[in-house]
């Protein structure tokens, strides 16, 4: 230290100084570096083990309700993106068709409709059969109520067959396109099951019990409306696939003219038709008075003998008032 000038120990001084400043900072840098590197590091860590604080209600029930808000944004993309050569070739369509027919054979007609109906592979969904009451003037009448179900390509082959053992005096038919809210149907259950399927992945990720009943209840929502919405397809599929056909059956003794008759056909038929009432009127008459001839035999015996009791009272009465009128007089004589 002795051998340097003034000069040269400012500048040693001066240049150790610095020494020391460089390394102050460049600690301080490693230090600032060292520690954001940790907090990446901690964040990541976190990050690893949840993707996000499930452990907080609020954003627990925000993930909830941004699976539902997607679901229901794919519905509203998927619903209206049916093209109109798609429509037609998908359309959804309920035929149902209500008959009103006579015939002269009423069994044999009901038996090959009934056989008609299982060869077409189609079923009998109800049948009701009216065979006649003895308290009806009509009881020589019957009729049946039948509903079949027939697959919706062999419709045309079982009314065939109707027209052609039957005359058939009304029919109406009804076709109802429910293509539109089918595919809704179909939209909105796909995005619920979508939905479904998200929520099951954050119930996989639940920590806590608020979570867990939080996504629970969600998810039995959904799952009600899915088993609602399946449940509405399932019915569609049924009508649309297979056509409805309301039957009433009647057995008659004349079959109705199908076409418009004429003047004199009219006074003819007319004409025939009140002599036959008139035989019908006469015979339920005598079978009528046949069948209730103990009744009125009865009240036959009833009659008589409240006549033979009045007659014999006023024989009494009469024969009481002549001895009373005669024992007056005898009492005047005296």
């Amino acid at each position: 230290m002795r051998g340097l000038s003034k000069g040269n120990c400012r500048k040693v001084l001066a240049a150790f100084l610095g020494g020391l400043l460089l390394l102050g900072l460049s600690g301080c840098g490693a230090a600032s570096s060292s520690g954001e590197k940790m907090a990446a590091d901690s964040m990541m860590t976190q990050s690893s083990n949840g993707d996000f604080s499930i452990g907080a209600e609020a954003g627990m029930e925000e993930a909830v309700t941004e699976a539902a808000s997607e679901s229901f944004a794919q519905t509203d993309e998927g619903g209206g993106n049916l093209s109109a050569e798609a429509y037609l070739e998908s359309r959804k369509l309920i035929k149902t068709v209500d008959m009103d027919v006579e015939t002269r054979e009423f069994d044999q007609v009901l038996k090959t409709l009934e056989d008609q109906v299982v060869s077409l592979g189609g079923y009998i969904e109800s049948m009701n059969t009216y065979n006649g009451s003895s308290y009806s003037s009509y009881q020589g009448i019957r009729n049946a109520d039948m509903t079949a179900r027939i697959p919706a390509e062999r419709l045309d082959d079982f009314l065939n067959t109707v027209s052609e053992v039957s005359n058939v005096v009304r029919r109406s038919d009804n076709v109802e396109d429910v293509t539109l809210t089918y595919v809704d149907l179909e939209s909105r259950r796909d995005a619920l099951s979508t939905e479904q399927d998200r929520l099951l992945a954050l119930m996989e990720r639940a920590e806590n019990v608020e979570d867990i009943i939080t996504i629970e209840s969600r998810l039995s929502e959904v799952r009600y409306e899915l088993e609602s919405m399946e449940s509405q397809l399932r019915t569609y599929d049924n009508r649309v696939d297979y056509s409805t056909v309301y039957l009433n059956i009647n057995e008659v003794e004349v079959l109705t003219p199908v076409e418009e008759e004429g003047v004199w056909e009219r006074i003819g038929n007319g004409f025939m038709t009140s002599i036959k009432n008139i035989g019908w009127g006469f015979r339920e008459f005598f079978v009528g008075f046949l069948i209730n001839l103990p009744y009125l035999a009865l009240t036959a015996v009833f009659v008589l003998l409240v006549i033979f009791i009045a007659v014999k009272c006023s024989k009494r009465q009469k024969k009481r008032s002549a001895q009373e009128k005669a024992q007056g007089s005898e009492e005047k004589h005296e």
